[in-house]
C-alpha cells in the first residue's frame, strides 16, 4: 500500500504476456499512478505491442517508479513508450525508474523507448534487468539526450546514472553502466560533441546475433551518426550510437532495431505510428 503522501510519486507496473495459439495476449495488468499503459495494438502478426506511459508529463525529484514483467514461454511482446521522457530539475532526491524483466524459455521481449531528456538540474538513476530463458531473445534500447540542446542545456544536468544488467541461468551475459554528473567530463572523447545517445543490447541464439552485428556494421552512412557493434562474449552483442540531434538518433535507434528484428527475431520493421 502507498503512503498517501507518496501518491502519484511511487509509480508500480505489473505485467505478464502468455502465448495463446498464433498471438501473445498481456494476461496481466496492474498500475498505479504515475505510470499506466495503453491498450496492447495488433501491429505486429504475433507481438503484442503496449505503451508505458506517465501522464504526468515527466519525472520530478524523488519520483520513483517500478516496472515488472514476465514473458511467459514462446511468446513475444513488445514495450515502448508514446513519446520521449522528461525528468524535471531536483532539488534532493534523484528520480528513479527500475525495471525487472524475466523471459521464459523461447521468450521474445522488444524494449524499446523512446530517449529519456534531463532539463538542467535533474537527477535521475535507472536499473534495467533482465533474466532470460535457454531460446529466448531480448532486444533493450536505452537512449538519452544530453539535455535540452536547443535551449543550451546540454551537459547540464545533476546526474544521469543508467545501468542495463542481463543474465540467463549460466551467469551474467551483460552489465553496462555509466554514471554522468554536471562538471564531469563530455564532448570530445565522450560522445564526440553528438548531445544524443544511445546503447542497444541484443541477447539471442549465437548465430544470429553475429549476422546481427555484420548488419549494423553495413548500415548506411550518415554524417549525422556514429554507430559501432560488438559481440559479447557469449550469446550477445552491443551497439553504441551517437547523434547530432533527436531525429538522427531516431534514424540510428530505428535501422539498428530493425537490424536486430531480421537477424534475431526473423521479423520485418515493426512501424510503431507515434504521432
Amino acid at each position: 500500500m502507498i503512503a498517501a503522501s507518496r501518491v502519484g510519486r511511487d509509480g508500480r507496473l505489473t505485467l505478464g504476456f502468455e502465448r495463446r495459439g498464433a498471438r501473445t495476449i498481456l494476461t496481466r495488468c496492474r498500475y498505479t499512478l504515475p505510470l499506466q499503459v495503453l491498450a496492447p495494438v495488433a501491429l505486429d502478426d504475433a507481438a503484442a505491442v503496449v505503451s508505458v506511459l506517465n501522464p504526468t508529463g515527466g519525472l520530478v525529484g524523488g519520483d520513483a517508479l517500478e516496472i515488472d514483467v514476465d514473458v511467459g514461454p514462446a511468446a513475444h511482446a513488445c514495450l515502448t513508450t508514446p513519446s520521449a521522457t522528461k525528468v524535471y530539475r531536483a532539488s534532493g532526491a534523484a528520480a528513479t525508474q527500475h525495471v525487472t524483466v524475466r523471459l521464459a524459455p523461447g521468450a521474445r521481449l522488444e524494449w524499446v523507448p523512446d530517449h529519456t531528456i534531463p532539463h538542467a538540474g535533474a537527477a535521475f538513476r535507472q536499473r534495467f534487468m533482465a533474466e532470460v530463458g535457454d531460446g529466448a531473445a531480448l532486444v533493450a534500447v536505452d537512449a538519452f539526450a544530453a539535455g535540452r540542446v536547443a535551449r543550451g542545456e546540454a551537459w547540464r544536468f545533476a546526474l544521469l546514472d543508467s545501468t542495463l544488467s542481463v543474465a540467463d541461468r549460466s551467469g551474467q551475459i551483460v552489465h553496462d553502466r555509466f554514471v554522468l554528473r554536471d562538471g564531469g567530463p563530455s564532448g570530445l572523447g565522450i560522445t564526440e560533441r553528438r548531445p544524443y545517445f544511445a546503447t542497444v543490447i541484443v541477447v539471442a541464439a549465437d548465430t544470429g546475433v553475429a549476422a546481427f552485428v555484420e548488419r549494423v556494421h553495413a548500415l548506411a552512412a550518415d554524417p549525422d551518426l556514429e554507430v559501432g557493434a560488438g559481440l559479447l562474449a557469449r550469446r550477445g552483442a552491443v551497439v553504441r550510437c551517437l547523434a547530432a540531434d533527436a531525429p538522427a538518433l531516431g534514424r540510428a535507434v530505428d535501422a539498428v532495431w530493425a537490424a536486430a528484428r531480421a537477424e534475431v527475431l526473423g521479423a520485418p520493421p515493426l512501424a510503431l505510428r507515434k504521432t
